[in-house]
């Protein structure tokens, strides 16, 4: 099972504070859809709508066409997975995946059967018996994710589910639930604060900056091309280059706002012109050598490639692969 959510101009508020802001959004059957955003940008308040566990100040939030108003969340067509993954520790691995079932009247039987099913998905197989505390973290992390996806939700929410998870597991369950995803094809509505996590996972990403949508699209879209300053910064490391009517610190260039380029994108061999610049510092990063290089009154941040050895005090001609530009006026 699989359905659509659509957010239609919904605000809420908490106290005096504005959480959210007007706030529409269209989700696809079958998406994979990442909220990313700092702290306090309202990606969580809006899952929590989805999942009723708050009700908005105005507007509506739709699963499928049902307008979800009123609707409590074990009546909606939703599971959650938390970053706490909320297991109970007496009880077998079967039992806790089939905890949602047995709350809905399922066999015994059925439920037991359901769970091998749903841990053998999440690459458990055979661990029915097994209790939480013999697992390690990315496991348990699995069992969560088998247990929400046992009751065959329309929608699954996922609350910063791998951020207690280390760096090189995180990276594994990325793509595991990518892969579980495109298996199952439930709708996934996922929030993270980490920009690489967004990027592994989503089909489409929806940034988020005090209670508004700044920014969204494909995750090559979002990076290459963003939309707003703040999406260009939150999404990674960028070089702002002011353009005012016409001139900037790599000489002219058309109209004013400002010039956009990654540090990946800066090179030594050929693209836009950026002028020679003197290297302040440089650091090998395995995958890259990140380094510093003053161009006039602008410090620019370059990753050159892995054999590079660039040395404090050396000029660079510098040039730019690609570029985005934001204009304002």
């Amino acid at each position: 099972m699989t359905a659509s959510v659509t957010i239609d101009r919904v605000t809420q508020t908490y106290g005096g504070a504005m959480a959210l802001h007007d706030v529409s959004l269209q989700i696809a059957a079958g998406e994979f859809v990442v909220l990313l955003g700092p702290s306090g940008c309202g990606k969580t308040t809006l899952l929590n709508l989805i999942g009723g566990f708050a009700a908005p100040a105005s507007g509506r939030i739709l699963i499928g066409d049902r307008d979800m108003a009123g609707v409590a969340p074990a009546q909606r067509p939703t599971t959650t997975v938390f970053q706490d993954y909320a297991l109970f520790p007496h009880m077998s691995l079967a039992d806790n995946v089939g905890f949602g079932l047995r709350m809905r009247g399922v066999s015994r039987g059925e439920r037991r059967a359901k769970a091998a099913q749903m841990l053998a998905l999440v690459g458990l197989p055979g661990r029915e018996d097994r209790r939480p505390h013999e697992l390690s973290g990315g496991q348990r992390q699995r069992v969560a994710l088998a247990r929400a996806l046992a009751v065959s939700p329309d929608v699954l929410l996922l609350d910063e589910p791998l951020g207690a998870l280390d760096l090189k597991l995180r990276r594994q369950m990325q793509d595991e639930l990518k892969a579980i995803q495109r298996q199952v094809g439930t709708t996934f509505v996922h929030v993270t604060h980490d920009q690489e996590e967004a990027m592994a996972l989503a089909d489409r990403i929806v940034v988020m900056s005090e209670g508004r949508i700044a920014d969204q699209g494909p995750p090559r879209e979002v990076y290459l091309r963003p939309r707003s300053l703040f999406s260009a910064a939150f999404m990674g490391e960028i070089n702002q280059v002011p353009v005012v009517q016409g001139q900037s610190a790599i000489g002219p260039y058309p109209g004013t706002g400002m010039l956009l380029i990654r540090p990946e994108a800066i090179n030594v061999t050929g693209g836009l012109p950026l002028g020679e610049a003197v290297v302040t510092d440089a650091a090998f990063f395995g995958t890259h050598v990140r380094a510093h290089a003053r161009l006039g009154d602008l410090t620019l941040t370059l990753h050159l490639p892995q054999g590079s050895d660039p040395q404090p005090g050396q000029v660079l001609a510098l040039y730019a692969s690609a570029h985005a530009f934001l204009e304002t006026e």
